[in-house]
Protein backbone atom coordinates (compact mmCIF):
# COMPACT_ATOMS: atom_id res chain seq x y z
CA UNK A 1 0.00 0.00 0.00
CA UNK A 2 1.34 3.74 -0.54
CA UNK A 3 3.20 5.41 2.42
CA UNK A 4 1.19 6.80 5.08
CA UNK A 5 1.79 11.08 5.13
CA UNK A 6 2.64 12.28 8.04
CA UNK A 7 1.22 15.52 9.87
CA UNK A 8 4.32 17.56 9.58
CA UNK A 9 2.35 20.23 7.59
CA UNK A 10 -0.78 20.21 9.88
CA UNK A 11 1.69 20.47 13.02
CA UNK A 12 3.58 23.33 11.10
CA UNK A 13 0.07 25.36 10.46
CA UNK A 14 -0.89 25.10 13.65
CA UNK A 15 2.67 26.46 15.41
CA UNK A 16 2.08 29.12 12.83
CA UNK A 17 -1.13 30.14 14.19
CA UNK A 18 0.18 30.21 17.77
CA UNK A 19 3.32 32.43 16.31
CA UNK A 20 1.05 34.71 15.17
CA UNK A 21 -1.08 34.82 18.76
CA UNK A 22 1.84 35.35 20.29
CA UNK A 23 3.49 38.57 18.37
CA UNK A 24 0.17 39.92 18.54
CA UNK A 25 0.19 39.88 22.49
CA UNK A 26 3.71 40.70 22.30
CA UNK A 27 2.87 44.00 20.24
CA UNK A 28 -0.27 44.48 22.37
CA UNK A 29 1.27 44.74 25.53
CA UNK A 30 -0.45 42.06 26.91
CA UNK A 31 2.96 39.71 27.17
CA UNK A 32 6.01 41.31 28.01
CA UNK A 33 8.50 38.99 27.76
CA UNK A 34 9.54 36.35 24.61
CA UNK A 35 10.23 33.74 26.98
CA UNK A 36 7.20 33.99 28.58
CA UNK A 37 5.18 34.06 25.48
CA UNK A 38 6.74 31.32 23.83
CA UNK A 39 6.26 29.25 27.14
CA UNK A 40 2.72 30.38 26.96
CA UNK A 41 1.73 29.34 23.43
CA UNK A 42 4.28 26.79 23.31
CA UNK A 43 6.38 27.95 20.32
CA UNK A 44 10.23 27.77 20.01
CA UNK A 45 11.62 30.75 21.63
CA UNK A 46 14.08 31.16 18.70
CA UNK A 47 11.77 30.88 16.08
CA UNK A 48 9.44 33.90 18.11
CA UNK A 49 12.18 36.06 18.06
CA UNK A 50 13.24 35.78 14.44
CA UNK A 51 9.76 36.50 13.56
CA UNK A 52 9.58 39.58 15.65
CA UNK A 53 12.94 40.37 13.84
CA UNK A 54 10.81 40.13 10.33
CA UNK A 55 12.38 37.16 9.57
CA UNK A 56 9.83 34.89 7.49
CA UNK A 57 8.85 31.79 7.82
CA UNK A 58 11.34 28.99 5.65
CA UNK A 59 8.13 27.99 3.71
CA UNK A 60 7.24 31.36 2.88
CA UNK A 61 11.08 32.25 1.61
CA UNK A 62 12.41 31.80 -1.93
CA UNK A 63 15.29 29.65 -1.75
CA UNK A 64 18.67 30.52 -3.48
CA UNK A 65 18.42 27.58 -5.29
CA UNK A 66 17.03 29.36 -8.59
CA UNK A 67 17.57 30.88 -11.79
CA UNK A 68 14.50 32.11 -12.84
CA UNK A 69 12.89 35.13 -10.81
CA UNK A 70 9.55 35.05 -9.46
CA UNK A 71 7.65 36.43 -11.77
CA UNK A 72 9.44 34.07 -14.88
CA UNK A 73 8.29 31.10 -12.91
CA UNK A 74 4.83 31.96 -13.15
CA UNK A 75 4.70 33.50 -16.59
CA UNK A 76 6.34 30.06 -18.12
CA UNK A 77 3.62 28.25 -15.96
CA UNK A 78 0.94 30.20 -17.40
CA UNK A 79 2.35 29.63 -20.48
CA UNK A 80 2.29 25.52 -20.15
CA UNK A 81 -0.87 25.88 -18.82
CA UNK A 82 -2.27 27.86 -22.27
CA UNK A 83 -0.52 25.22 -23.84
CA UNK A 84 -2.46 22.58 -21.80
CA UNK A 85 -6.06 23.98 -22.75
CA UNK A 86 -5.11 24.05 -26.36
CA UNK A 87 -3.81 20.45 -26.35
CA UNK A 88 -0.44 20.84 -26.90
CA UNK A 89 1.21 20.46 -23.10
CA UNK A 90 5.09 20.57 -23.70
CA UNK A 91 7.51 18.33 -23.33
CA UNK A 92 10.67 18.73 -20.94
CA UNK A 93 13.04 20.15 -23.98
CA UNK A 94 10.51 22.61 -25.07
CA UNK A 95 10.16 23.82 -21.27
CA UNK A 96 13.72 24.24 -20.94
CA UNK A 97 14.07 25.95 -24.22
CA UNK A 98 11.51 28.32 -23.32
CA UNK A 99 13.20 29.09 -19.89
CA UNK A 100 16.76 29.12 -21.36
CA UNK A 101 15.10 32.03 -23.67
CA UNK A 102 13.60 34.16 -20.86
CA UNK A 103 17.50 33.62 -19.41
CA UNK A 104 19.03 34.86 -22.05
CA UNK A 105 17.48 38.43 -21.98
CA UNK A 106 19.31 39.03 -19.07
CA UNK A 107 22.96 37.68 -20.35
CA UNK A 108 24.49 34.37 -20.95
CA UNK A 109 22.26 32.23 -18.68
CA UNK A 110 20.84 28.57 -18.96
CA UNK A 111 19.13 26.49 -16.17
CA UNK A 112 21.25 23.47 -14.99
CA UNK A 113 20.53 19.84 -14.84
CA UNK A 114 19.02 20.00 -11.60
CA UNK A 115 16.22 22.22 -13.20
CA UNK A 116 14.97 19.23 -15.15
CA UNK A 117 15.63 16.30 -13.19
CA UNK A 118 14.10 17.41 -10.36
CA UNK A 119 11.04 16.99 -11.93
CA UNK A 120 11.68 13.43 -13.06
CA UNK A 121 12.10 12.43 -9.58
CA UNK A 122 9.20 14.09 -8.41
CA UNK A 123 7.28 12.17 -10.82
CA UNK A 124 8.85 8.96 -9.67
CA UNK A 125 7.88 9.95 -6.15
CA UNK A 126 4.21 10.33 -7.36
CA UNK A 127 3.95 6.83 -8.96
CA UNK A 128 5.48 5.18 -6.10
CA UNK A 129 3.34 6.78 -3.95
CA UNK A 130 0.21 7.00 -5.83
CA UNK A 131 0.29 3.23 -7.38
CA UNK A 132 2.14 1.57 -4.18
CA UNK A 133 5.12 0.16 -5.71
CA UNK A 134 7.52 -2.07 -4.32
CA UNK A 135 11.19 -1.74 -5.15
CA UNK A 136 11.16 -5.64 -6.13
CA UNK A 137 8.68 -4.16 -9.11
CA UNK A 138 11.20 -1.52 -10.61
CA UNK A 139 12.94 -2.35 -13.92
CA UNK A 140 14.71 -0.16 -16.62
CA UNK A 141 14.96 -1.29 -19.85
CA UNK A 142 16.68 0.21 -23.28
CA UNK A 143 18.95 -1.01 -26.35
CA UNK A 144 22.67 -1.10 -26.52
CA UNK A 145 24.31 -0.74 -30.66
CA UNK A 146 27.23 -3.26 -31.14
CA UNK A 147 29.54 -2.96 -34.52
CA UNK A 148 30.29 -7.00 -34.76
CA UNK A 149 33.76 -6.87 -35.56
CA UNK A 150 34.99 -3.56 -33.78
CA UNK A 151 37.06 -3.75 -30.89
CA UNK A 152 36.69 -1.01 -27.61
CA UNK A 153 39.27 1.40 -26.71
CA UNK A 154 41.42 0.00 -23.96
CA UNK A 155 44.70 1.00 -22.51
CA UNK A 156 47.40 -0.85 -23.67
CA UNK A 157 51.58 -1.79 -23.46
CA UNK A 158 54.03 0.10 -25.85
CA UNK A 159 57.23 1.01 -26.56
CA UNK A 160 58.23 4.41 -24.51
CA UNK A 161 59.79 5.95 -27.92
CA UNK A 162 56.34 5.71 -29.59
CA UNK A 163 54.20 8.90 -30.15
CA UNK A 164 50.94 9.46 -30.29
CA UNK A 165 48.36 6.38 -29.76
CA UNK A 166 49.56 2.62 -31.33
CA UNK A 167 46.87 1.56 -33.79
CA UNK A 168 44.69 -1.54 -32.87
CA UNK A 169 43.89 -4.03 -35.71
CA UNK A 170 40.00 -4.29 -36.26
CA UNK A 171 38.53 -7.93 -37.87
CA UNK A 172 37.23 -5.63 -40.04
CA UNK A 173 33.05 -6.02 -39.62
CA UNK A 174 31.19 -3.31 -38.92
CA UNK A 175 27.51 -4.80 -38.91
CA UNK A 176 25.61 -3.43 -36.19
CA UNK A 177 23.45 -5.83 -33.86
CA UNK A 178 21.26 -4.54 -31.56
CA UNK A 179 20.41 -5.75 -28.02
CA UNK A 180 17.43 -5.24 -25.58
CA UNK A 181 18.29 -5.09 -22.29
CA UNK A 182 16.09 -5.52 -19.47
CA UNK A 183 17.51 -5.40 -15.43
CA UNK A 184 15.58 -5.27 -12.22
CA UNK A 185 16.33 -3.60 -9.12
CA UNK A 186 16.85 -6.65 -7.07
CA UNK A 187 19.62 -7.51 -8.97
CA UNK A 188 18.71 -10.10 -12.00
CA UNK A 189 18.38 -9.16 -15.52
CA UNK A 190 15.91 -10.42 -18.27
CA UNK A 191 17.16 -12.71 -21.28
CA UNK A 192 18.78 -10.97 -23.95
CA UNK A 193 16.65 -9.47 -26.88
CA UNK A 194 19.08 -9.63 -30.13
CA UNK A 195 18.09 -8.42 -33.41
CA UNK A 196 20.69 -8.70 -36.16
CA UNK A 197 20.77 -6.69 -39.65
CA UNK A 198 19.16 -9.26 -41.86
CA UNK A 199 16.17 -9.35 -44.46
CA UNK A 200 15.23 -13.34 -43.61
CA UNK A 201 15.03 -15.01 -41.10
CA UNK A 202 17.45 -16.78 -38.66
CA UNK A 203 19.60 -19.44 -39.31
CA UNK A 204 19.89 -22.84 -37.13
CA UNK A 205 22.88 -22.10 -36.10
CA UNK A 206 22.54 -19.41 -34.26
CA UNK A 207 20.44 -21.16 -30.94
CA UNK A 208 23.05 -24.17 -30.89
CA UNK A 209 24.54 -22.43 -27.73
CA UNK A 210 22.22 -19.59 -27.26
CA UNK A 211 21.33 -19.38 -23.09
CA UNK A 212 17.66 -20.38 -22.36
CA UNK A 213 15.43 -17.74 -23.01
CA UNK A 214 16.68 -15.13 -25.36
CA UNK A 215 15.16 -13.74 -28.64
CA UNK A 216 15.41 -12.98 -32.17
CA UNK A 217 14.40 -10.38 -34.26
CA UNK A 218 15.59 -8.67 -37.51
CA UNK A 219 15.41 -5.36 -39.28
CA UNK A 220 16.93 -3.87 -42.42
CA UNK A 221 19.50 -1.47 -40.58
CA UNK A 222 19.97 -3.73 -37.42
CA UNK A 223 17.86 -0.82 -35.09
CA UNK A 224 15.06 -1.42 -33.21
CA UNK A 225 11.37 -0.30 -34.94
CA UNK A 226 8.05 0.47 -33.61
CA UNK A 227 7.11 -3.56 -34.04
CA UNK A 228 10.24 -4.59 -32.43
CA UNK A 229 9.17 -2.51 -29.33
CA UNK A 230 5.91 -3.92 -29.23
CA UNK A 231 6.50 -7.66 -29.89
CA UNK A 232 9.60 -6.95 -27.26
CA UNK A 233 7.18 -5.72 -24.30
CA UNK A 234 4.43 -8.62 -25.38
CA UNK A 235 6.67 -11.33 -25.87
CA UNK A 236 9.84 -10.85 -23.24
CA UNK A 237 9.34 -8.21 -21.14
CA UNK A 238 5.79 -9.29 -19.88
CA UNK A 239 6.20 -12.97 -19.87
CA UNK A 240 9.29 -12.54 -17.91
CA UNK A 241 8.41 -10.44 -14.94
CA UNK A 242 4.68 -11.37 -14.51
CA UNK A 243 5.38 -14.22 -11.96
CA UNK A 244 8.13 -12.47 -10.77
CA UNK A 245 5.96 -9.54 -9.41
CA UNK A 246 5.75 -9.04 -6.10
CA UNK A 247 2.51 -5.69 -6.09
CA UNK A 248 -0.06 -5.15 -8.18
CA UNK A 249 1.92 -2.74 -10.51
CA UNK A 250 5.44 -2.58 -11.81
CA UNK A 251 7.40 0.84 -12.99
CA UNK A 252 9.43 0.94 -16.08
CA UNK A 253 12.03 3.20 -16.77
CA UNK A 254 12.66 4.12 -19.80
CA UNK A 255 13.91 7.12 -22.16
CA UNK A 256 12.47 9.21 -24.69
CA UNK A 257 13.43 7.21 -27.97
CA UNK A 258 10.00 7.50 -30.65
CA UNK A 259 9.96 3.69 -30.28
CA UNK A 260 8.66 3.19 -26.32
CA UNK A 261 6.25 6.28 -27.13
CA UNK A 262 3.68 5.00 -29.43
CA UNK A 263 0.13 4.57 -28.49
CA UNK A 264 0.04 1.18 -28.55
CA UNK A 265 3.14 0.59 -26.12
CA UNK A 266 1.66 2.58 -23.60
CA UNK A 267 -2.02 0.86 -23.98
CA UNK A 268 -0.08 -2.48 -23.50
CA UNK A 269 1.58 -0.47 -20.66
CA UNK A 270 -1.72 0.08 -18.90
CA UNK A 271 -3.67 -2.91 -19.72
CA UNK A 272 -0.70 -4.98 -17.99
CA UNK A 273 -0.25 -2.57 -15.01
CA UNK A 274 3.03 -1.65 -15.94
CA UNK A 275 3.83 2.25 -15.73
CA UNK A 276 5.82 3.76 -17.94
CA UNK A 277 8.11 6.69 -16.67
CA UNK A 278 10.69 8.27 -19.16
CA UNK A 279 13.85 10.28 -18.13
CA UNK A 280 14.56 13.60 -19.23
CA UNK A 281 16.85 13.75 -22.60
CA UNK A 282 20.05 14.02 -22.67
CA UNK A 283 20.59 12.70 -18.71
CA UNK A 284 20.63 8.63 -19.37
CA UNK A 285 24.57 8.64 -18.17
CA UNK A 286 23.04 10.27 -14.48
CA UNK A 287 19.24 8.57 -14.59
CA UNK A 288 19.42 5.43 -16.38
CA UNK A 289 21.12 2.13 -14.17
CA UNK A 290 21.80 0.25 -17.61
CA UNK A 291 24.12 3.06 -18.78
CA UNK A 292 25.86 3.60 -15.35
CA UNK A 293 26.02 0.26 -14.34
CA UNK A 294 26.15 -2.85 -17.04
CA UNK A 295 26.53 -1.07 -21.09
CA UNK A 296 30.36 -0.08 -20.13
CA UNK A 297 31.14 -3.18 -18.36
CA UNK A 298 29.27 -5.17 -21.26
CA UNK A 299 31.40 -3.71 -23.99
CA UNK A 300 34.33 -3.43 -22.80
CA UNK A 301 34.19 -7.11 -21.87
CA UNK A 302 32.69 -7.84 -25.62
CA UNK A 303 35.83 -5.86 -26.87
CA UNK A 304 38.38 -8.08 -24.83
CA UNK A 305 36.88 -11.09 -25.96
CA UNK A 306 36.85 -9.57 -29.80
CA UNK A 307 40.88 -8.96 -29.61
CA UNK A 308 41.10 -12.18 -28.03
CA UNK A 309 40.02 -13.47 -31.20
CA UNK A 310 42.07 -11.13 -33.72
CA UNK A 311 45.15 -12.56 -31.98
CA UNK A 312 44.66 -15.91 -32.52
CA UNK A 313 44.68 -15.25 -36.04
CA UNK A 314 40.71 -14.79 -37.03
CA UNK A 315 39.95 -11.81 -39.22
CA UNK A 316 36.52 -11.66 -39.84
CA UNK A 317 33.52 -11.60 -37.00
CA UNK A 318 30.22 -13.25 -38.17
CA UNK A 319 26.97 -13.70 -36.31
CA UNK A 320 27.20 -16.76 -34.95
CA UNK A 321 30.83 -15.30 -33.24
CA UNK A 322 28.70 -12.39 -31.88
CA UNK A 323 27.03 -15.08 -30.28
CA UNK A 324 29.25 -16.95 -28.85
CA UNK A 325 31.40 -14.23 -27.35
CA UNK A 326 28.15 -11.89 -26.26
CA UNK A 327 26.80 -14.35 -23.78
CA UNK A 328 30.02 -14.73 -21.92
CA UNK A 329 30.35 -11.26 -21.92
CA UNK A 330 27.16 -10.06 -20.98
CA UNK A 331 27.67 -13.24 -17.87
CA UNK A 332 30.76 -10.61 -16.59
CA UNK A 333 28.23 -7.42 -16.93
CA UNK A 334 25.11 -8.22 -15.14
CA UNK A 335 26.73 -9.52 -11.78
CA UNK A 336 23.51 -8.76 -8.85
CA UNK A 337 25.96 -6.41 -7.76
CA UNK A 338 26.30 -3.92 -10.73
CA UNK A 339 23.11 -3.28 -11.35
CA UNK A 340 21.76 -2.67 -7.72
CA UNK A 341 24.73 -0.23 -7.70
CA UNK A 342 23.11 0.76 -10.75
CA UNK A 343 19.85 1.71 -8.96
CA UNK A 344 21.31 2.84 -6.36
CA UNK A 345 23.79 5.71 -8.24
CA UNK A 346 20.78 6.86 -10.15
CA UNK A 347 18.90 7.60 -6.76
CA UNK A 348 15.85 4.99 -7.63
CA UNK A 349 16.20 1.98 -5.07
CA UNK A 350 16.89 3.36 -2.43
CA UNK A 351 14.91 6.75 -3.52
CA UNK A 352 17.51 9.02 -2.73
CA UNK A 353 17.56 12.19 -5.61
CA UNK A 354 20.19 14.40 -3.41
CA UNK A 355 22.51 11.35 -4.81
CA UNK A 356 22.45 12.52 -8.42
CA UNK A 357 22.49 15.95 -7.18
CA UNK A 358 25.65 16.52 -5.95
CA UNK A 359 27.34 15.09 -9.07
CA UNK A 360 25.84 17.48 -10.93
CA UNK A 361 28.84 20.40 -11.03
CA UNK A 362 26.29 23.26 -11.56
CA UNK A 363 25.60 25.66 -8.95
CA UNK A 364 22.72 27.49 -9.14
CA UNK A 365 22.32 31.03 -7.76
CA UNK A 366 19.65 33.61 -7.88
CA UNK A 367 21.20 36.05 -10.24
CA UNK A 368 21.71 39.39 -7.78
CA UNK A 369 20.62 42.28 -9.67
CA UNK A 370 22.63 44.93 -10.61
CA UNK A 371 23.33 47.83 -7.98
CA UNK A 372 21.92 50.83 -8.57
CA UNK A 373 24.31 54.00 -9.28
CA UNK A 374 24.49 57.06 -6.98
CA UNK A 375 25.39 59.33 -9.60
CA UNK A 376 22.35 58.37 -11.79
CA UNK A 377 20.83 61.95 -12.84
CA UNK A 378 16.75 62.89 -12.68
CA UNK A 379 16.71 62.56 -16.68
CA UNK A 380 17.45 58.74 -16.68
CA UNK A 381 15.27 57.93 -13.81
CA UNK A 382 12.15 59.30 -16.24
CA UNK A 383 13.65 57.29 -19.33
CA UNK A 384 10.89 54.38 -20.27
CA UNK A 385 12.56 51.32 -18.92
CA UNK A 386 13.59 48.94 -21.76
CA UNK A 387 13.74 45.63 -20.13
CA UNK A 388 13.40 44.35 -16.29
CA UNK A 389 16.91 45.52 -15.38
CA UNK A 390 16.59 49.09 -15.99
CA UNK A 391 13.02 49.31 -14.46
CA UNK A 392 13.92 47.50 -11.08
CA UNK A 393 17.16 49.97 -11.51
CA UNK A 394 14.62 53.01 -11.28
CA UNK A 395 12.45 51.45 -8.95
CA UNK A 396 15.43 51.43 -6.73
CA UNK A 397 16.45 55.21 -6.85
CA UNK A 398 12.72 56.23 -6.53
CA UNK A 399 12.45 54.01 -3.49
CA UNK A 400 15.71 55.73 -2.46
CA UNK A 401 14.18 59.03 -3.03
CA UNK A 402 11.11 58.83 -0.72
CA UNK A 403 13.28 57.14 1.62
CA UNK A 404 15.04 60.38 2.53
CA UNK A 405 12.35 62.59 1.58
CA UNK A 406 10.65 61.54 4.90
CA UNK A 407 11.30 60.04 8.23
CA UNK A 408 9.74 56.93 8.06
CA UNK A 409 9.30 54.65 5.08
CA UNK A 410 5.96 54.72 3.27
CA UNK A 411 4.27 51.54 3.65
CA UNK A 412 2.03 51.62 1.22
CA UNK A 413 3.51 53.75 -1.52
CA UNK A 414 6.28 50.88 -0.91
CA UNK A 415 3.95 47.89 -1.81
CA UNK A 416 2.09 50.04 -4.63
CA UNK A 417 5.72 50.03 -6.10
CA UNK A 418 6.15 46.40 -5.86
CA UNK A 419 3.32 45.13 -7.18
CA UNK A 420 3.78 47.84 -10.30
CA UNK A 421 7.10 46.51 -10.62
CA UNK A 422 5.96 42.52 -10.65
CA UNK A 423 2.97 43.51 -13.21
CA UNK A 424 5.17 45.11 -15.12
CA UNK A 425 7.69 42.07 -15.02
CA UNK A 426 5.58 39.43 -15.72
CA UNK A 427 3.58 41.28 -18.60
CA UNK A 428 7.43 41.65 -20.02
CA UNK A 429 8.30 38.07 -19.24
CA UNK A 430 4.95 36.99 -21.72
CA UNK A 431 5.72 39.34 -24.61
CA UNK A 432 8.99 37.75 -24.49
CA UNK A 433 7.47 34.38 -25.05
CA UNK A 434 4.67 35.45 -27.95
CA UNK A 435 7.96 36.89 -29.48
CA UNK A 436 9.72 34.02 -29.80
CA UNK A 437 6.23 31.95 -30.62
CA UNK A 438 5.59 34.51 -33.47
CA UNK A 439 9.51 34.33 -34.74
CA UNK A 440 9.49 30.53 -34.68
CA UNK A 441 5.97 30.40 -36.51
CA UNK A 442 7.33 33.09 -39.39
CA UNK A 443 10.45 30.42 -39.41
CA UNK A 444 7.89 27.74 -39.93
CA UNK A 445 5.84 30.06 -42.21
CA UNK A 446 9.16 30.76 -44.37
CA UNK A 447 10.10 27.36 -44.65
CA UNK A 448 6.42 26.16 -45.85
CA UNK A 449 6.69 28.75 -49.14
CA UNK A 450 10.42 27.32 -49.92
CA UNK A 451 8.84 23.89 -50.04
CA UNK A 452 5.70 24.72 -51.79
CA UNK A 453 7.99 26.63 -54.44
CA UNK A 454 10.14 23.48 -55.25
CA UNK A 455 9.32 21.60 -58.27
CA UNK A 456 7.21 18.41 -58.22
CA UNK A 457 7.43 17.21 -61.47
CA UNK A 458 8.15 13.77 -61.80
CA UNK A 459 11.24 11.69 -63.64
CA UNK A 460 10.57 9.33 -66.17
CA UNK A 461 13.00 6.64 -65.12
CA UNK A 462 13.77 3.14 -64.34
CA UNK A 463 15.42 2.15 -60.82
CA UNK A 464 17.26 4.52 -58.86
CA UNK A 465 18.98 6.95 -60.97
CA UNK A 466 22.10 8.68 -59.27
CA UNK A 467 22.21 12.73 -59.25
CA UNK A 468 23.87 13.00 -62.76
CA UNK A 469 21.46 11.01 -64.54
CA UNK A 470 18.27 12.43 -62.99
CA UNK A 471 20.14 15.95 -63.89
CA UNK A 472 20.66 15.30 -67.83
CA UNK A 473 16.79 14.16 -67.70
CA UNK A 474 15.95 17.64 -66.61
CA UNK A 475 17.80 19.00 -69.11
CA UNK A 476 16.80 16.95 -71.73
CA UNK A 477 12.71 17.52 -70.97
CA UNK A 478 13.25 21.21 -70.54
CA UNK A 479 15.11 21.38 -74.09
CA UNK A 480 12.20 19.69 -75.34
CA UNK A 481 9.51 21.70 -73.77
CA UNK A 482 11.35 24.86 -76.18
CA UNK A 483 8.68 26.56 -77.94
CA UNK A 484 9.95 26.37 -81.96
CA UNK A 485 11.95 28.84 -83.69
CA UNK A 486 9.49 30.84 -86.88
CA UNK A 487 13.15 31.35 -88.83
CA UNK A 488 12.83 28.31 -91.77
CA UNK A 489 15.80 25.81 -91.52
CA UNK A 490 16.63 24.13 -94.59
CA UNK A 491 15.91 20.13 -94.44
CA UNK A 492 19.07 17.60 -94.28
CA UNK A 493 18.21 16.56 -97.41
CA UNK A 494 17.90 19.78 -98.98
CA UNK A 495 21.28 20.48 -97.93
CA UNK A 496 23.04 17.38 -99.32
CA UNK A 497 21.58 17.84 -103.23
CA UNK A 498 23.72 20.27 -105.39
CA UNK A 499 22.04 23.43 -106.91
CA UNK A 500 20.67 23.36 -110.38
CA UNK A 501 20.81 26.69 -112.82
CA UNK A 502 16.91 27.69 -113.40
CA UNK A 503 15.95 27.62 -117.11
CA UNK A 504 16.28 30.90 -119.31
CA UNK A 505 13.14 33.18 -119.55
CA UNK A 506 12.24 34.48 -122.74
CA UNK A 507 13.04 38.66 -122.63
CA UNK A 508 9.90 39.30 -124.93
CA UNK A 509 7.08 37.33 -123.48
CA UNK A 510 8.79 36.65 -119.88
CA UNK A 511 7.70 33.00 -120.62
CA UNK A 512 10.01 29.85 -119.82
CA UNK A 513 11.72 28.05 -122.24
CA UNK A 514 11.41 30.52 -125.18
CA UNK A 515 13.81 30.73 -127.42
CA UNK A 516 14.48 34.54 -128.13
CA UNK A 517 14.65 33.90 -131.69
CA UNK A 518 11.22 32.36 -132.21
CA UNK A 519 9.18 34.79 -130.01
CA UNK A 520 6.44 36.14 -131.58
CA UNK A 521 6.65 39.01 -129.46
CA UNK A 522 10.11 39.44 -130.10
CA UNK A 523 10.90 43.31 -131.42
CA UNK A 524 13.35 43.85 -134.14
CA UNK A 525 15.27 47.41 -134.53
Amino acid sequence: MPPIRDGNKKNLAEQEGRILLAISDLKNGKLSSVYRAATIYNVPRTTLRNRLNNIQQRSQTRANGHKLSESEEESLVKWILDLDKRGLPPRHSLVREMADYLLSQRGNQRVGEKWVIQEYFDRVREVISEYGILPEDIYNFDETGFAMGLCAAAKVITGSDRYGRPNLLQPGNGELVTAIEAVNSAGWALPSYVIFTATTYYQQSWFETLPQGWRFDISQNGWTTDEIGIRWLQKHFIPHTTSRTKGRYRMLILDGHGNHLTPQFDQICTENNIIPVCMPPHSSHLLQPLNVGCFAVLKRQYGRLVDQRVRLGFDHIDKYDFLTAFPEARTMAYKAENIQNGFKATGLVPFDPDHVYQKLTVQLRTPTPPPSRSSNSQSSCLQTPQNPRQFKRQMTILKKRINERTTSPLEMIDRAINRLYKAYEMSFNELLIVQKEVHDLRAAIEKEKRERKRSRAQISHEGSPIAQEAQELITSRDEASQPISAVPVESEHQASQPRVRAPPKCSGCGIIGHKINRCPNRTTS
